[in-house]
């Protein structure tokens, strides 16, 4: 089960670098735009990926 664990959190950060490498100004300007946005409305959009996500392995197990 760490296994597992260890190689989604390596593809998370693999996902997660696609961003800056390609697009590098750009992810600077959605940074900037990001800390602009309240509290709530992020936390809304965290809450919503985590249960997109939790959906998608269920259903994908």
């Amino acid at each position: 089960m760490w296994e597992e664990i260890a190689k989604a959190a390596c593809l998370i950060l693999v996902i997660e670098g696609i961003l800056p490498f390609l697009y590098p100004n750009r992810w600077r300007k959605l940074a900037a735009q990001l800390a602009t946005v309240d509290n709530r409305t992020l936390r809304i959009t965290g809450l919503v990926c985590m249960l997109t996500g939790a959906s998608l392995l269920y259903l994908i197990k």
